[in-house]
């Protein structure tokens, strides 16, 4: 047999061989055949049951809702994360751009997580990784403002039209 023989595809070389064109000293001897990622092979690897945690695990990875959920497992143990005393005066109420902001009971709170903040941001990130949180803003309890929104002009506000 000749190199030749070997690089033709085998429905050209049945041809050949059918139409008399070129004689093959080979009798019919099946090619083995390789098998294709999308077949399966009895008892080869990866043909074991998979849980189904490890299929949603997959699932998740490839539709990239990875740091979507790690942003919400963050929320839902907050608890873990800061500790218990400090998740009784303390909950996470947004996520945006790399930044967990924290509403805390009182402005003593704020201040002292504010101080505690590079610990803080060190266990998110080594807790949940893929939530991507670069820093932590703790602000104190909600109080009436005359400030509306990111655009309010600067001054002393409304005080200045009393009199």
């Amino acid at each position: 047999m000749t190199d030749a023989e070997d690089d033709l595809p085998e429905t050209l070389s049945t041809y050949l061989r059918l139409r008399g064109l070129e004689p093959t000293g080979r009798r019919s001897r099946r090619k083995r055949r390789v098998p294709g990622d999308g077949e399966s092979i009895p008892f080869a690897p990866g043909r074991d049951p998979h849980g189904l945690g490890d299929v949603i695990a997959v699932w998740t990875r490839q539709a990239g809702w990875d740091p979507l959920l790690a942003r919400e497992d963050l929320i839902l143990k907050w608890r873990e994360v800061a500790g218990d005393e400090t998740a009784q005066h303390t909950r996470p109420v947004g996520l945006d751009a790399g930044v967990l902001t924290v509403q805390c009971d009182s402005t003593a709170w704020a201040k002292q997580l504010r101080i505690m903040r590079t610990h803080i941001v060190t266990e998110i990130a080594q807790r949940f990784p893929d939530a991507g949180v670069q820093n932590v803003r703790f602000v104190g309890p909600d109080v009436p403002s005359w400030k509306w929104g990111p655009r309010a002009v600067p001054g002393r506000g409304p005080r200045d039209t009393y009199g």
